[in-house]
C-alpha cells in the first residue's frame, strides 16, 4: 500500500478523537509559534497537518496566510468540513511533501508535528530538508515535533525515527540555531503515554 492509500485508510476508518496523535489544541506548538516573532500576515505552512486543529487556532488568533499540506485527501476534506466557511481562508495542498512544489523562499514559519520522524531513510530525509530549505524565507523559523529518544519506535503501523533537540540541528546541517525546545508527554485517546521532543530552529540565512 502506498503512502496516500495508507493514510487515507486511517482517516476514513477512525474519527479524529480516536487518532493516536489527537489533541483538541496543539498547545506546545502554539506556545512555540507565539515565540517565533511572526506578524499576522506572515506565511505559515503546516506540514502533514491532516485534520489537526492547529489551523482553527491560527485562524482564531488572526493569522491570514496559512497553508496546510497533507498527502491524504480524506484528512483534508475532514478539516475543510470542520472549518466550514473558514476553510476558504486557508491554502490547501494535497501532496507528498517529498514531491510538493512550494513557492521559493516564502514561508516565515514551517510547522511539522510528527511527520518528519516517518522518514527513516537518509535519502527521504535529505529530500525533505531540501524542500524545506528551498521554501523557507530568510531567517524563517522551523518548528518540529517528533517522538523523543524514549518515545515509540512506530506509529500507525509504520516505523519511526526518534530525536533529541540537538538531533534536529544535525539533520538540517549548518545555518540553523536552536531557539527553543520542550518535551511533551502526550496521552493518546487509548491511554498510552507517548513522549515528544519539540524544537524551534531558526534559519541564519540572510535575504
Amino acid at each position: 500500500m502506498d503512502a496516500k492509500a495508507h493514510w487515507n485508510v486511517i482517516y476514513e476508518r477512525r474519527a479524529s478523537s480516536q487518532l493516536g496523535w489527537f489533541q483538541p489544541h496543539l498547545r506546545s506548538s502554539l506556545d512555540l509559534i507565539s515565540r517565533a516573532g511572526l506578524s499576522t500576515s506572515s506565511p505559515i505552512i503546516d506540514i502533514g497537518g491532516g485534520d489537526s486543529t492547529l489551523v482553527d487556532d491560527l485562524i482564531t488568533q488572526g493569522y491570514e496566510d496559512i497553508t496546510v499540506l497533507d498527502i491524504s485527501p480524506a484528512a483534508l476534506a475532514r478539516a475543510k468540513a470542520r472549518l466550514g466557511p473558514n476553510a476558504e481562508r486557508v491554502h490547501w495542498i494535497e501532496s507528498d511533501i517529498l514531491q510538493a512544489e512550494l513557492p521559493s523562499r516564502h514561508y516565515d514559519l514551517w510547522h511539522d508535528r510528527a511527520l518528519f520522524h516517518f522518514f527513516i531513510q537518509e535519502p527521504s530525509r535529505a529530500a525533505y530538508v531540501e524542500t524545506l530549505l528551498a521554501s523557507l524565507a530568510p531567517r524563517g523559523a522551523v518548528i518540529l515535533a517528533t517522538f523523543a529518544p524514549d518515545g515509540p519506535s512506530e506509529c500507525s503501523g509504520l516505523p519511526t525515527s526518534r530525536y533529541g533537540h540537538q538531533d534536529f540541528l544535525h539533520s538540517f546541517g549548518h545555518g540553523f540555531e536552536l531557539e527553543a525546545s520542550l518535551h511533551e508527554d502526550h496521552t493518546t485517546p487509548s491511554g498510552t503515554l507517548q513522549r515528544y521532543a519539540y524544537a524551534m530552529i531558526r534559519s541564519m540565512h540572510a535575504a
